[in-house]
């Protein structure tokens, strides 16, 4: 089985049957933690939940995928270290995926499943992601044939700055969206990343050939604590 972990934002664990060169893992378990600030501490205890919901144990992992951000520092960090340790400690592959992709592959599969044969052939998706400082961290994306292409981004902007970047047509959502709905009016209430949709996200980008070894933070920015400077003494030495 698959695990997958993200901390961008929400805290979100999910557990899929291994895909074995499927683009459409099933999703056995998925969990959820959408506090902002716990991340160290609910995280372990959602994977187990997610497991649990699976009827699956650690020892039936065989690879983890890890939500690289872009996130706050400290959350994201918090997913990205577990998921290397446990990777590690159970000796599994570790892949990694921009996490907007997840949140952008939750809304296409939305739009599929709610319009059905109305649904347009390609859909273009955008996904905004509170990123603080009155800013975004934002991605555009086309959804066509079962696959899904990001166009712009990662990147990380203020709201007024990304609208004019959009497209009128575009399916928008996450977080950002829903803090700055004049500027980033949301389409559908999707905020957060669901590892479900991670899993399901890799799996498709795998199935095209794409590279996941890359387990970097997907930062974008320095972070919000400044670095210290050095100073002169007050006798100027």
């Amino acid at each position: 089985m698959w695990l997958g972990i993200d901390t961008s934002g929400a805290v979100s664990v999910a557990v899929c049957d291994d895909p074995a060169g499927s683009a459409a893992p099933v999703i056995r378990g998925v969990v959820s933690d959408d506090r902002a600030r716990h991340h160290d501490e609910v995280l372990m205890g959602l994977v187990d939940q997610a497991l649990a919901q699976a009827g699956a144990g650690r020892a039936d992992i065989t690879a983890i995928v890890a939500g690289r951000g872009p996130g706050p520092f400290t959350g994201l960090r918090v997913g990205l270290v577990t998921a290397r340790t446990l990777a590690a400690v159970l000796d599994v592959p570790l892949r990694g995926l921009c996490s907007l992709d997840a949140l952008a592959h939750e809304a296409a599969a939305s739009v599929i499943e709610s319009e059905g044969d109305e649904a347009p052939a390609e859909l273009s998706v955008a996904v905004a992601l509170d990123a603080r400082r009155r800013e975004v961290y934002w991605a555009r994306y086309t959804a066509a044939a079962g696959r899904l292409m990001r166009v712009e981004g990662p990147a990380v902007d203020a709201p007024a700055d990304v609208a004019r970047r959009l497209r009128a047509d575009d399916v928008l959502v996450g977080s950002g969206a829903h803090l700055y709905p004049e500027q980033l009016p949301p389409t559908a209430d999707l905020r957060h990343v669901d590892a479900g949709h991670l899993l399901q996200a890799a799996a498709l980008a795998r199935a095209a050939g794409e590279d996941l070894s890359s387990t970097e933070p997907l930062y974008l920015r320095e972070p919000d604590a400044a670095k210290p400077t050095a100073r002169k003494s007050a006798l100027g030495r």
